[in-house]
């Protein structure tokens, strides 16, 4: 465990278990805080996640620093996020400091200049946003929010909005995933028992429908209708 402590200087291997060491610590770390750390980057989750990168990486690039003290401060700063976490759900008024409200960036086809000013956002970065959402013309936008976590809520205005099946009160399918039995020419055994087929039944379904090797298939899917969809490489 010399590694693990500070030293004048390290082998290539107490360098290597440092490196790992600190990568498995903060995957243990980003375990402990939760997916919201990770999927979302709000003003608290930006900052430790700032704090824990330089805390980590400055024993894992200079051997004078042991990796004690930094595993130590990391531990310390998620027991603070983790209860900064649990009073924010209890006192709304700090949930409001750290989490503010939206606020409008459009609203009724119109730009909201105020918010873009609060936003710190250009129009430029607003008209790549809706070109994002496949959305030409902001006249067409309802309302345009702009949340903390710095990502931008549209809501088209109702009569741009794409006509449904429910609409019309029109019977659909009910939603079917295909099966994945095959990819990059191996067949998915499991995937085939639960629709009660076997390997024999899906290679002379290949050869007969699309002429072809199970070695030469990228993907093979199957849906609930048994309809077989083949992506040679190509």
């Amino acid at each position: 465990m010399d590694f693990f402590h500070s030293q004048e200087t390290l082998s290539t291997i107490q360098w290597i278990l440092r490196a790992v060491v600190g990568f498995l610590f903060l995957l243990i770390v980003a375990k402990f805080m939760g997916q919201r750390a990770i999927s979302q980057l709000r003003l608290i989750d930006f900052v430790m996640a700032l704090v824990l990168g330089n805390i980590i990486a400055h024993p894992l690039s200079d051997e004078k620093l042991g990796m004690k003290g930094s595993m130590i401060t990391t531990i310390v700063l998620v027991v603070l996020y983790t209860g900064g976490l649990w009073i924010t759900l209890k006192f709304t008024f700090i949930e409001k400091l750290l989490d503010p409200p939206p606020f409008p960036l459009i609203k009724n086809g119109e730009i909201m200049y105020k918010g873009l000013k609060k936003a710190k956002i250009t129009i430029h970065h607003l008209l790549a946003e809706l070109r994002v959402e496949k959305i030409e013309d902001i006249s067409k936008v309802a309302l345009a929010l702009w949340e903390s976590n710095g990502k931008i809520s549209i809501f088209l205005d109702p009569k741009y909005e794409p006509i449904t099946p429910e609409i019309y009160n029109l019977k659909v399918e009910p939603f079917d995933l295909p099966r994945t039995i095959i990819k990059e020419g191996r067949i998915n055994v499991q995937e085939l028992n639960q629709i009660g087929k076997n390997e024999d039944w899906l290679i002379n379904n290949i050869k007969n429908q699309h002429h072809t090797d199970v070695t030469n298939i990228l993907l093979a899917t199957i849906d609930r209708n048994m309809n077989l969809k083949v992506f040679l490489y190509k």
